[in-house]
């Protein structure tokens, strides 16, 4: 992408590639780029990796994530590209993500995907539908 930041994380590279740059924490234009891919405010995406407005705030000023949001924010852009694979497209998958799902009690996908087992949940209810098994 540019200097600073590195679009190829929200595309799915090696995972080497990915474990490194999370590790060193992403830059905010790959939180923008995710906010944007899903549609949300910044407060909401925030919300979603764990961040209040204040550290939101202490974020954009230093430019980058920590580690922890990193992970997460990568949690998300793996869901959005499954998601658009399953649903056919990205306008699919945002409307799919933020609709109650009776899957998961009536919860959003993106908030029950709030922890790796939630995501994984996700995911496997994502390859259900794209095999066409709505249970």
């Amino acid at each position: 992408m540019n200097q600073e930041g590195d679009e190829n994380v929200l595309r799915e590279p090696e995972a080497p590639y990915v474990i490194r740059k999370v590790r060193d924490g992403l830059h905010m234009v790959e939180f923008e780029a995710l906010r944007l891919l899903l549609g949300l405010t910044e407060e909401r995406m925030a919300a979603l990796l764990g961040m209040s407005r204040a550290t939101l705030h202490r974020r954009k000023k230093a430019g980058y994530l920590d580690r922890t949001e990193s992970d997460r924010l990568v949690r998300y852009a793996r869901l959005f590209s499954r998601a658009s694979e399953a649903l056919g497209g990205e306008d699919g998958a945002r409307s799919w993500l933020s609709s109650p799902a009776h899957a998961f009690g009536g919860e959003l996908p993106l908030d029950f995907a709030d922890t790796e087992v939630g995501a994984r949940e996700v995911e496997a209810l994502l390859g259900r539908i794209e095999h066409g098994v709505f249970s």
